[in-house]
C-alpha cells in the first residue's frame, strides 16, 4: 500500500507516519507527506497513492476542496481532523473513515486495517461521485446512477439518463464507498438492488438481471443463486 499523509502540523504528521509504519508493516510499499494544500496537489499529480490521510485545515486552506477533487481519483481517503462538524459531509463524498483528533493508535489502526483489506467489509455512504471531465472535476449524484460496469482499473458509470462517465476508481474501490444497496451481480457489474425487477435464467447456465427501464445485465452463477434466494 502506498500512503500519502496530508498534514500541516509536523508533530502530528510524524505521529501518523510512525503509526502507519507500525500498523501496516510489510504491507506499506511507500509513504510520503505533504504539509500544504499545494504540496498535496503536486504530490498527488506524480504519486500513485492507494490511500490518503487528509487533514481538513491546511494552513487556512479547506481540505474539503482537496477531498472533493480526490473522489474522482483511484485512491481511498481517510480524514484525520479535529473538524468533526464536517464528518457527515466527508462521508457523503466517499471517505472510508473519519478519525477525529486527538487520535489513538488503536483508532487509527481500525481505519488503516479497513483500507488495507483486499475486499470491502462494509459499504460506504457516498451520496456524490466526482469525475474528471474536460480538465475539471464534476460531481454526480449517486441517485442518478443506473449501474456501474468494470473497465479494468477504471469503472464506467451509466446514468439513468443514458449518459456514461468514466471513473478512475476500480469497481472494487467504488463498491467500498457506495451505499449498501449497491450489490455485485457479476464480476463486472454493480447495480442497486431496488432497480432489479426480474431475474432470468437461460439455457447453458446463463442468467440476466432485468432493470427498471428495460436494461438486461449478466449475473454470475453464484450471485444468481444468492439473488434468487433474496428475492424469494
Amino acid at each position: 500500500m502506498r500512503v500519502l499523509i496530508v498534514e500541516d502540523e509536523p508533530l502530528v504528521a510524524q505521529r501518523l507516519e510512525r503509526f502507519c509504519r507500525e500498523i501496516l508493516g510489510s504491507r506499506l510499499e511507500g509513504l510520503h507527506t505533504a504539509p500544504t494544500f499545494d504540496a498535496a496537489e503536486a504530490r498527488l499529480a506524480e504519486y500513485a497513492a492507494d490511500l490518503v490521510l487528509l487533514d481538513l485545515n491546511l494552513e487556512g486552506r479547506d481540505g474539503m476542496e482537496l477531498l472533493q477533487a480526490s473522489v474522482a481519483r483511484s485512491f481511498h481517503t481517510i480524514i484525520v481532523s479535529a473538524n468533526t462538524e464536517h464528518a457527515l459531509r466527508a462521508f457523503e463524498f466517499g471517505v472510508l473513515d473519519f478519525v477525529p483528533k486527538p487520535f489513538s493508535r488503536d483508532r487509527l489502526a481500525r481505519a488503516l486495517e479497513r483500507a488495507a483489506q483486499p475486499a470491502p467489509t462494509t459499504a460506504g455512504v457516498a451520496r456524490h461521485l466526482a469525475i474528471k471531465k474536460h480538465g475539471r472535476v464534476e460531481t454526480i449524484a449517486v441517485e442518478a446512477i443506473a449501474y456501474v460496469r468494470g473497465a479494468g482499473n477504471y469503472s464506467e458509470i451509466v446514468l439513468r439518463d443514458g449518459h456514461r462517465e468514466l471513473h478512475d476508481k476500480s469497481l472494487e474501490r467504488l463498491q467500498d464507498i457506495l451505499p449498501g444497496d449497491f450489490t455485485r451481480i457479476h464480476k463486472s457489474y454493480l447495480v442497486r438492488l431496488a432497480d432489479i425487477v426480474a431475474l432470468h435464467a437461460h439455457e447453458g447456465s446463463r442468467y440476466d438481471a432485468e432493470l427498471r427501464g428495460g436494461t438486461f445485465l449478466p449475473i454470475g452463477r453464484t450471485r444468481y443463486r444468492e439473488l434468487r434466494a433474496r428475492f424469494a
